[in-house]
């Protein structure tokens, strides 16, 4: 099984990138009050390193993660001990009762999984809608296909105080395709030690994912921020709603 966000690049995203889950929380705790779920159990689908998590148990919710990532959850485990975590495929887990399932990150759009096309994505929308209680809610983000696809690859570079990583991204827009190589430098000692991922995800429309929610029977809505926090540009939110 082939590993994806490995030791360094998963203590960089933990170090380095925690601005999305952070900034996030308030918002998605705001939409969770406004669905009057105060209490029970979330769902945490690619839950990451448990920065979300955390902010959820704060505010005394019980949440179980899963992510695909040992590296990703042996960080979350450490941060929080006495909550459950699991590693597995977040489109292939169990999805016990709950009143929430929550995924930020763009989860739903990675190929982690060779399989992983529009009928796997329905099937999970299906299995998250039968585990939900009456006026129980999905909330996640998915990044789009760019309306203008620019030739050249782009290139970002991010340096912290003992690593840095550059990222080079592009789209194939008629296979609606994203890949980003990934190389990290994480210093080990006295040396930088260099590893390298390439993450490939699926871009979606939202009309085509809200068109398939809504086929599942979930009321949907649609934003481009979480509370007061904008996502970057392409990037929806959604919110979708079992009836009570």
């Amino acid at each position: 099984m082939t590993q994806w966000y490995k030791e360094d690049l998963a203590y960089i995203h933990d170090v380095g990138f925690s601005e999305f889950a952070l900034k996030s929380a308030p918002g998605i705790l705001e939409i969770l009050q406004q669905n009057l779920i105060q209490t029970g159990l979330i769902v945490e689908l690619g839950c990451g390193s448990g920065l979300l998590t955390q902010e959820l148990v704060k505010a005394n919710y019980q949440v179980l993660g899963i992510d695909i990532s040992p590296e990703m959850i042996a960080i979350a485990r450490q941060r929080l001990p006495n909550i459950e975590f699991r590693l597995e495929s977040l489109f292939k887990a169990d999805i016990p009762p709950c009143q929430a399932v929550i995924s930020v990150g763009e989860c739903f759009n990675y190929l982690f999984d060779t399989d992983n096309n529009s009928a796997l994505l329905v099937n999970l929308f299906r299995r998250i809608y039968n585990a939900l209680t009456p006026g129980g809610v999905l909330i996640f983000d998915l990044v789009e296909m760019e309306k203008i696809l620019l030739e050249t690859p782009r290139q970002k570079f991010t340096e912290g105080n003992n690593w840095l990583v550059l990222v080079e991204r592009q789209e194939d827009q008629q296979e609606k395709i994203l890949t980003r190589r990934i190389i990290t430098f994480r210093k080990v000692g006295e040396h930088y030690r260099r590893d390298e991922e390439t993450h490939r995800q699926r871009l979606y429309e939202s009309e085509e994912i809200a068109f398939l929610l809504r086929q599942e029977g979930f009321q949907v809505e649609r934003k481009v921020r979480y509370g007061l926090y904008n996502l970057p540009k392409n990037h929806s939110v959604f919110i979708a709603r079992k009836a009570v």
